[in-house]
């Protein structure tokens, strides 16, 4: 394929005309904008044969074998639109099945073709969403960042033309869902430009030998987060969940800050997410415990069942935590009380006739932690 930008697989119908970057959309969060464009990019057939080899893999359901053998061809086809196609097939396979997937992880990394970044792309969000199980394509993986950093400059990552840019990024969040330290260096420009930080909080949290560099500047972006937005497109939750994978005690002022910043915007969702932070640094988050322990009654359900969960983990004293995880198991966050229940152990035997209740619940999964907890 031609250079590098726009062009795509032939699609039905298509005369093989060049893709148009999407338009620019105002006062719409980039996250929001993106899983758009995502929803709109999976949508798309290129090849006149996909739906029937759609159908072929249907039908062939737990035949591993005969679908990696087909799909083999799929991915090795000259057809551009056919390999395609193929890859989501191919995701779709390893995401359901367990395996050794080895050779379609091989054949993924095949498409990260340099000189085309369509196709390159959406094999690398295969890989990423594979991982860890595209681990084969590790090298290969680190192989393309080099490649278009290249061929396209060190800027690659922030380019104006949308299908390098992207493929790039895919490559670098892929190889950091594998752990790989070659994709710190992108994605600490991402968060010291702010060019699609966004994309970078997804991963950083995967690379903790790398902490010292990462979490000073998710510090700083959590001091200047607003805690009055919740949800999608708001940056707020993945910093916190990048501190907390990250686990380094540097942390947890800014944690702790962000608990009493979310309180005072009444925003219980995220200060819940903070104290789960929180409670991963376990007794080394003491500090914390003046802001922690006035939040043991709270009103929001999911709110108190963080903070009691944390009080356990900062304080470990379980005769004050243990009632109240037992009156949690009457409401709808029961599950989650069950779990924290289950890591005090004996000491929390007053909750037996409770969780006990439970194995009679009529949804599977709260039988079931009923029965680990048990």
């Amino acid at each position: 394929m031609p250079d590098g930008d726009a062009h795509e697989p032939n699609a039905e119908g298509d005369t093989g005309a060049s893709a148009s970057p999407p338009p620019t959309v105002q006062n719409v969060p980039p996250e929001i904008a993106a899983a758009f464009e995502d929803l709109e990019r999976h949508n798309r057939v290129h090849a006149p044969t996909t739906s029937l080899l759609r159908t072929l893999h249907a039908v062939l359901d737990a035949r591993i074998p005969e679908r990696t053998s087909l799909l083999t061809d799929q991915l090795r086809s000259p057809d551009a639109a056919v390999p395609y196609d193929a890859i989501r097939m191919a995701q779709d396979l390893m995401a359901a099945w367990r395996g050794d997937h080895t050779k379609l992880v091989l054949h993924l990394a095949d498409c990260l073709l340099p000189d085309d970044p369509y196709t390159a792309g959406s094999a690398a969000e295969a890989l990423r969403v594979l991982a860890p199980v595209s681990e084969p394509a590790r090298e290969a993986l680190a192989s393309y960042v080099d490649i278009q950093r290249t061929m396209h400059g060190g800027d690659v990552r922030a380019a104006p033309q949308p299908l390098p840019r992207r493929a790039h990024q895919e490559a670098v969040l892929a190889l950091a869902r594998l752990e790989d330290l070659r994709a710190l260096p992108c994605l600490l420009n991402a968060l010291d430009d702010d060019v699609d930080a966004w994309r970078a909080l997804q991963v950083v949290g995967q690379l903790r030998p790398a902490a010292g560099d990462l979490v000073p500047r998710l510090n700083r972006r959590l001091v200047g987060a607003d805690f009055s937005q919740d949800g999608f497109g708001s940056s707020t939750g993945a910093l916190l969940s990048a501190l907390a994978a990250l686990r380094d005690p540097a942390a947890i002022p800014a944690l702790t800050n962000a608990v009493t910043a979310a309180i005072r915007q009444e925003n219980w969702r995220t200060a819940a997410t903070a104290l789960h932070a929180l409670s991963g640094f376990g007794p080394r988050a003491a500090t914390a415990l003046h802001v922690v322990r006035p939040l043991a009654d709270a009103r929001d359900i999911d709110l108190r069942m963080a903070d009691t969960g944390a009080l356990w983990e900062l304080e470990g004293n379980f005769e004050s935590a243990v009632p109240k995880l037992n009156d949690l198991l009457d409401t709808h966050v029961h599950r989650a009380a069950a779990d924290v229940l289950g890591w005090i152990g004996q000491p929390a035997a007053m909750a037996l006739p409770r969780l006990r209740a439970m194995l009679a619940d009529g949804y599977e999964w709260t039988r079931i932690h009923a029965a680990a907890v048990l």
